[in-house]
Formats: C-alpha cells, sequence, structure tokens
C-alpha cells in the first residue's frame, strides 16, 4: 500500500497551454480516491502523471515520501487497469492474470505465480474461467481478468482510468460493487478515474473535482453533495443534477424567484448581507415535494413555489416533473455557461422535481411544490462561489466520512485475515 501526493503539480503541452494547472492532492495509505470531471477536465492526464505515462511539466509527485517524477512506470511499483482492458486475445485467463509476474522471470516460481492467479481468480470469482480465451468472455468478466492481473503485482496502488465505460448499465452496476468489495478486502490505495458521477459518488472515500484542468473540491462524497463549494460542484455532483433558478434578493433572507418568494433561515440570511442583488438559486430535485401529499402539519415550515407543468415521467419509484422558465437576462450568461462547462446541450431553462410515484400531477397542471429553505444553496453569478456554505458542517461531514472508511476497512481486513 502507498501514500500518494501531488504537490502544484503542472502539464503543459508543446503550446504552451496547462491542460492540468497547480493541482494538489493528499491521498492516504489505503484510501479509495476518484477523480471526476466533465470530457477535457484532465482527469487521465493526472493519472497517467502519477503512473508515470505522462511526464510532469512542475510541481513534485510523490509515492511513500519518495519523488519520483523522474522515475519510469516500472519503477514506481503501481498497477493500472485500462478502459479498454488491454488483455492477449491469444493467451487464456490464467497466463494474461499471471503475465506482470513472468515479465520478472527470477522473481517468482511457477508454484508462487500459481498460488498469487489462483488467490485473485478466487477474489474475483473467475476460477473457472482459467483457462478460457477473452474472446469467449463477457464485458464484466474481462473487466475482472485486467483487475486479477492488478491484484496478483502485490502493487502499492491500483489506477483505473474509467474502467467501466464500455459496460451497459446493469452491468456497470454490478462491477462497482465488485470494485469496492475488492479495494476494502485488499486494503490497497486506489486512484479511479470516471466522468460519471455515480460512480464517484458511490465508490469514493474522496473525489476530487476537476474542472479544464483546475481542481475545484477534494472531499468526500458527502461534502460534496450538501456543502459544494461552487457552482460548478453544485451543478456536477447529485442526479437528477441541481436546480439553478435566478432570484433577486429583497432583504432579510427573502428571495424573489419566477415561481414565488421564499425566505432561507437567518444563518444564511446573515452570510448573504453585502451579497449582489441578482443571486442563483440551487435546489436539488429531490428537495421538491408535492404539497398536495403533505399533511398540515408537514407542511409547516416549509416554502411553497407555484408552478405550471411542461411534461411528467413516471419511473416507478419517483415522478420527474419539469417546470420551463425564462432566465433573467442578467443571470442567463451565467447559467449557459455553467450548462456548457458541465458538458449540456443548451437545453432551455428549467426546473426538475423528483416527486413522489402517489403524485397526480400531470402535463398542464399547476402544482405547489413544497420544500425547506434550509436545503436551498445560493450562489454569486459573478464568482460562482457557494454563498450560504457552511464550513463548519463540512468539516464535521467529512470528519465522519472518514471515520467510517477506517471502521469499513479495518472490518475488511479483519473478515479477510481470519479466513
Amino acid at each position: 500500500m502507498a501514500e500518494i501526493a501531488l504537490s502544484n503539480i503542472v502539464k503543459r503541452y508543446g503550446d504552451g497551454f496547462p491542460a492540468v494547472n497547480n493541482i494538489s492532492l493528499h491521498i492516504d495509505d489505503g484510501e479509495f480516491v476518484i477523480l471526476v470531471g466533465p470530457s477535457g477536465s484532465g482527469k487521465s492526464t493526472v493519472l497517467r502523471m502519477i503512473v508515470g505515462l505522462e511526464d510532469i511539466t512542475e510541481g513534485d509527485l510523490l509515492i511513500d515520501g519518495e519523488r519520483v517524477n523522474e522515475k519510469a512506470p516500472r519503477d514506481r511499483d503501481l498497477a493500472m487497469v485500462f478502459q479498454n482492458y488491454a488483455l492477449y486475445p491469444h493467451l487464456t485467463v490464467y497466463e494474461n492474470i499471471a503475465f506482470p509476474l513472468r515479465l520478472n522471470k527470477d522473481a517468482y516460481s511457477e508454484e508462487e505465480v500459481r498460488e498469487r492467479v489462483q488467490r485473485a481468480a478466487q477474489l474475483l470469482e473467475l476460477g473457472e474461467h482459467l483457462e478460457r480465451k477473452p474472446a469467449n468472455l463477457s464485458g464484466g468478466q474481462r473487466q475482472r481478468v485486467a483487475m486479477g492481473r492488478a491484484i496478483v503485482r502485490d502493487a502499492k496502488a491500483f489506477l483505473f482510468d474509467e474502467p467501466l465505460s464500455n459496460l451497459d448499465a446493469k452491468l456497470r452496476g454490478q462491477m462497482r460493487t465488485e470494485i469496492a468489495r475488492m479495494q476494502r478486502n485488499l486494503g490497497v490505495t486506489t486512484v479511479y478515474v470516471t466522468h460519471d458521477q455515480t460512480e464517484a459518488m458511490t465508490l469514493g472515500d474522496k473525489v476530487a473535482v476537476l474542472k479544464r484542468g483546475t481542481l475545484q473540491q477534494y472531499a468526500s462524497p458527502q461534502e460534496l453533495y450538501r456543502e459544494p463549494i461552487n457552482i460548478f460542484v453544485a451543478g456536477f455532483i447529485g442526479s437528477p443534477a441541481m436546480n439553478f433558478l435566478p432570484v433577486t434578493q429583497l432583504g432579510g433572507g427573502q428571495l424573489e424567484s419566477a415561481f414565488g418568494s421564499f425566505t432561507v433561515p437567518p444563518e444564511q440570511a446573515r452570510r448573504l448581507q453585502g451579497a449582489p442583488e441578482l443571486l442563483i438559486a440551487g435546489i436539488r430535485p429531490e428537495a421538491l415535494q408535492d404539497a398536495d401529499l403533505l399533511s398540515p402539519e408537514e407542511l409547516e415550515g416549509r416554502a411553497l413555489l407555484s408552478a405550471q407543468v411542461d411534461q411528467t415521467e413516471w419511473l416507478g419509484s419517483e415522478t420527474y416533473a419539469y417546470l420551463p422558465f425564462e432566465s433573467d437576462p442578467a443571470i442567463k450568461e451565467a447559467l449557459e455557461e455553467l450548462d456548457r462547462d458541465l458538458d449540456g446541450e443548451g437545453m432551455r431553462t428549467q426546473v426538475v422535481a423528483a416527486l413522489d410515484p402517489l403524485s397526480r400531477v400531470r402535463e398542464g397542471d399547476t402544482i405547489s411544490l413544497a420544500f425547506d429553505p434550509a436545503d436551498v444553496m445560493v450562489f454569486d453569478p459573478e464568482s460562482g462561489a457557494n454563498l450560504t456554505r457552511d464550513e463548519e458542517r463540512a468539516a464535521e461531514i467529512t470528519a465522519r466520512a472518514e471515520d467510517q472508511r477506517r471502521r469499513a476497512l479495518e472490518r475488511a481486513q479483519a473478515e479477510t485475515a481470519g479466513r
């Protein structure tokens, strides 16, 4: 296992443009860290610099306290799993997994090779496929073979470059579970690149959100969701994505939107003092409820907004209601830029409400939406900063997540040792 530290890492290509700009990360021993961001954000470049496939222009990369900027990939003792699996089609599963061990003929006896391959195959449930060729395996099985090849090396860390992007949705969910279980059982430091924020939220102990080669926030998934540092992180994390609604500040925490006005709690109102008159309010789809389904007691302390429903989608576990609005011209440019940053398609501005499936609202209806004003985040349209972020609460969330990580790692390792 290894501790990996990136200190002010920069990557410039021939034209001088920084593909990665001044990124600093500290990855603890045994930690599962996700690098996430839209296309072109620099996440794969960071991973390739860690493994040694890309040169570092500026900054320092340390593995277990040793600077490794000039070390060749083979000397860093890291195992990488590629997006396309990179299996040898003419070799069996057994020989594919054993391949890294056979590169150094004097390091392992044939008995040691067999023991390591069998152990990896058992962990990944590949025992009955060891004599098959990759062409006769499913996509998920091929991915597990690629992971097995990394496991047998007992490398200091595992590096994954979008390993599930070629799999269908159902298989991706299954493989996420496999990877999470494997990482906990082995307790190995893992760095994982993905553009899928669902993978980031479900797999990572910590998540680094990148945008155009710059680190936006590095925190636990819970902190990213509840206390994002800016509007980009808020919009990227969460599915469906957070709603952004232009609002006018009326004073005392009261905000006026296209669907009506509401008042945020005193603590949030205090943070808005001195902020511009025009702001962007963010609220997650799951925070919005159909007021007709709530009792008078449940409506106490909740704000209400009224809107006409343009479209609905019933998904079984919930119903999505789409509520279009015209954006304030002064805010429109900021929202369009955010949409481009998030790889959006320039669709019209709308609010999405994830309602209880019992809601009877349909296209053309006017719905009353209830929500807790404390769930609203407010952003500066100029800087994108989250004006209502609670630093103390954010620190508590991450400390709690770190404690949970340590306990899960200790439990998994104790179970493995007891087998």
